[in-house]
C-alpha cells in the first residue's frame, strides 16, 4: 500500500470542511496534486468551471485554498441534475477516475447519506443532498477520494473539534451548530468551545474526517515528521487562523513500519461448522478484511464456543462490523484498536513461475515465502516442499 508507514495528523485550528482537508493535504503533498485535479475534472462538465489550488495566507499562516472557479455563464448549483444518493453514487462509478478514487469517494459519500436518512428518517436511497448537491460539494468528495486512494495504507488520527454555535442556514430552515448530519457523522468525537460560533465543521468535512479516522480520535503513533500542510477556509475567525492543519509523520523505525487497526470479535455458540466456515469464507474476502481467526473455548453454562476475531483497517471496520452481524448470530461485538508491526515486504514471481514473497528483516537480512496456493498442484507433501524450496531459493 502507498501510505503504508505514513501516519497523518489532523488539526481543526479553525475547523474542518472538504475544501479545508484537500487543500492542506496538497499543501503538505504537492505530488497528488496532478491525480486529484484530473479526477476533479473528470466529474466536473467544462461548462460549469474548474478547479484552483492558490496560495493563501490565514492570519499570518501560509496556506492553500481549493476552491471552484466558475466559467463565464457557469453555475455551482446542478440545476436540473438528479440529486439523490443513488444517482451520484452511480455518477462516481461511471466517471473515468484514478484507482479507488471511486470507491473512496463514495465510501465518504455514504457516511453523509446514512445520517441524512437518520436525520429524516427515510430510507437511505431517497436521501437528496440539498446542502451538498452543488458542483463545488461533488468536487470536494471527488477530491478528497482520490487522497484517501492515493495514501491508502495510510494511517490518521484528529485533534479535537471545534463545537461552534449559532444556527446555520438549511434546506429545512435554519438549524442548530453542528448541523444534524454532522453531529451524527462525528458521534463519539472529542470536541471542545473555544467561543468562536458560527458552522466550524461542515457536513462534507465531517464524513471525510470520519471515514479517514475510522473513530481514531487522537492516537498518534512515535515517528519522525516528514511536513506539514494548512488548508485555509473561506471565513475570517478572530485570533485565529482559519485552517486545517496536517502534519505527516514515517512511523517506520528500523525497518518496521507501525500502522492501527480495529479488531472485532465475538464468541457464538449457536452456529453449526458449516454455517461458520460459510460466514468466514465471506468475510476473508471483504476488501477491508487483514486477518480472520477462529478459536474455541468454553462459555456460559459450560458451552463450547468459538471466538471470531477479525483484523479491519479502520476505514472499513463499520462496515465490516455490518457485515458481521449479517453472516453470524452474535447480538454484539468487542471493538478494540490494535496496533501493529510490519516488516516492508514485496511481491514477486519466481522463476518456476510461483509467486513469493520478499520480506526485509531489520538486522540486514531478507526472507523468502512461497505463495501457498501456487502449491497446491503438488502431489504430495515432499514435492510440495520441493517446490517452495525451489521458488523461495533466492534466483535474483
Amino acid at each position: 500500500m502507498p501510505g503504508r508507514g505514513l501516519h497523518v495528523h489532523l488539526d481543526p485550528v479553525g475547523g474542518a470542511a472538504g475544501d479545508m482537508f484537500i487543500a492542506a493535504m496538497l499543501h503538505a503533498l504537492p505530488e497528488l496534486t496532478d491525480r486529484v485535479m484530473a479526477d476533479v475534472a473528470a466529474v466536473l462538465p467544462p461548462d460549469v468551471g474548474h478547479a484552483r489550488l492558490s496560495d493563501h495566507v490565514a492570519s499570518g499562516i501560509a496556506a492553500r485554498r481549493f476552491n471552484l472557479v466558475l466559467a463565464e455563464g457557469g453555475d455551482a448549483a446542478r440545476h436540473g441534475q438528479d440529486t439523490t444518493y443513488r444517482a451520484l453514487r452511480a455518477l462516481l462509478q461511471a466517471a473515468d477516475l484514478s484507482q479507488g478514487t471511486a470507491a473512496a469517494a463514495c465510501a465518504i459519500q455514504h457516511r453523509i447519506a446514512e445520517a441524512e436518512a437518520r436525520v429524516h428518517a427515510i430510507p437511505i436511497d431517497r436521501v437528496h443532498f440539498h446542502e451538498i448537491a452543488d458542483w463545488d460539494a461533488l468536487m470536494d468528495v471527488t477530491a478528497a477520494g482520490s487522497i484517501c486512494a492515493a495514501l491508502e495504507g495510510a494511517s490518521f488520527s484528529l485533534a479535537p473539534l471545534p463545537l461552534g454555535g449559532g444556527l446555520v442556514d438549511t434546506a429545512h430552515g435554519k438549524l442548530p451548530i453542528p448541523a444534524p448530519a454532522t453531529a451524527l457523522i462525528l458521534e463519539g468525537y472529542n470536541w471542545h468551545d473555544d467561543g468562536i460560533p458560527g458552522e466550524r465543521v461542515t457536513p462534507t468535512g465531517a464524513a471525510i474526517l470520519a471515514h479517514v479516522t475510522g473513530g481514531n480520535h487522537g492516537s498518534r503513533p512515535p515517528g519522525r515528521l516528514r511536513t506539514t500542510g494548512s488548508g485555509a477556509g473561506m471565513r475570517v475567525l478572530p485570533g485565529l487562523p482559519n485552517i486545517l492543519r496536517v502534519s505527516l509523520f514515517d512511523t517506520a523505525r528500523g525497518g518496521i513500519g507501525h500502522d492501527s487497526l480495529i479488531q472485532l470479535a465475538c464468541d457464538i455458540d449457536d452456529m453449526t461448522g458449516e454455517e461458520l466456515g460459510a460466514a468466514v469464507a465471506v468475510l476473508r474476502e471483504d476488501a477491508g478484511v487483514v486477518d480472520v481467526i477462529l478459536l474455541t473455548g468454553q462459555g456460559k453454562k459450560s458451552r463450547p464456543v468459538v471466538r471470531l476475531e477479525l483484523l479491519a483497517h479502520a476505514d472499513h471496520a463499520d462496515a465490516v462490523a455490518a457485515r458481521m452481524f449479517d453472516l453470524t448470530s452474535t447480538l454484539g461485538l468487542r471493538r478494540t484498536v490494535v496496533d501493529r508491526m510490519i516488516l516492508p515486504r514485496a511481491a514477486e514471481t519466481a522463476r518456476n513461475g510461483t509467486r513469493r514473497k520478499r520480506t526485509s528483516r531489520p538486522g540486514g537480512q531478507e526472507t523468502l515465502k512461497a505463495e501457498s496456493d501456487d502449491l497446491d498442484e503438488a502431489d504430495t507433501l515432499a514435492s510440495r516442499r520441493q517446490r517452495a524450496a525451489r521458488a523461495e531459493a533466492d534466483d535474483r
